[in-house]
């Protein structure tokens, strides 16, 4: 009976080790952005063992968000034009940001002066070493509000 206990606490350790290991980790980041489209960050990086990414974006301005609102998108940067483009004809009502559109990999909702937004995003949708930009896709803000986000 001894025996059966000990190796059933064994096989349980090291299912719990390999949980735990595939569940990876959870990355946190924080950018602001302000009344002067600016954020505060000109690059965001996490390392490659993360599981999940959250972002938080807190809008340090005093602006509404019908005037001076931000938000954070993540797109490979080949589809950066595209998506604000599309963006556009979404309107605020979507956050600008078309909906189910596939070139998105994370975004948060519109946030104005004094408000924060969080997202959580698997990592699991960037590769190390890819080529990926962070922008606010408010209308006019990207030419501004831009970023190289880093995996690795």
């Amino acid at each position: 009976m001894k025996l059966w206990t000990l190796m059933t606490c064994a096989l349980l350790a090291f299912g719990g080790a390999r949980i735990a290991q595939a569940a990876g980790a959870l990355c946190k980041l924080q950018i602001t952005g302000n009344d002067l489209m600016q954020y505060d960050k000109k690059e965001l990086k996490v390392p490659s063992d993360c599981s999940q990414i959250e972002l938080t974006l807190t809008h340090t301005g005093k602006l509404p968000a019908q005037t001076m609102g931000h938000t954070w998108v993540l797109a490979k940067t080949t589809d950066v034009s595209a998506i604000i483009n599309a963006g556009i004809g979404a309107g605020a009502a979507n956050n600008y940001v078309a909906p189910g559109d596939k070139r998105v990999i994370a975004s948060t909702k519109i946030v104005g002066g004094g408000q924060s937004t969080s997202i959580t995003f698997p990592a699991s949708a960037l590769k190390p070493g890819g080529d990926y930009t962070f922008f606010c896709n408010f209308p006019g803000h990207a030419a501004l509000m831009t970023g190289k986000f880093i995996v690795g």
